[in-house]
């Protein structure tokens, strides 16, 4: 019996990286540099740049599919 191998559902297409590591959205890397510097924090102090990091993402998401 085979299983099916983990991965990205057929059709999938992942996104190109850029060179300087940005997204070429620009809330998006405003994002990813909140979270870098929000990982420096002491863990107390961590939650609400990742809830802000979380909405970001959210609003971003409901703007591609709306």
């Amino acid at each position: 019996m085979t299983f099916p191998q983990p991965g990205p559902p057929p059709g999938y297409a992942a996104p190109v990286q850029r060179s300087d590591g940005e997204t070429g959205h620009p809330a998006v890397d405003e994002m990813l540099r909140a979270l870098e510097n929000a990982a420096q924090l002491p863990p107390a102090e961590q939650l609400a740049g990742y809830e802000a990091a979380h909405e970001v993402l959210r609003e971003t998401l409901a703007s591609i599919d709306g």
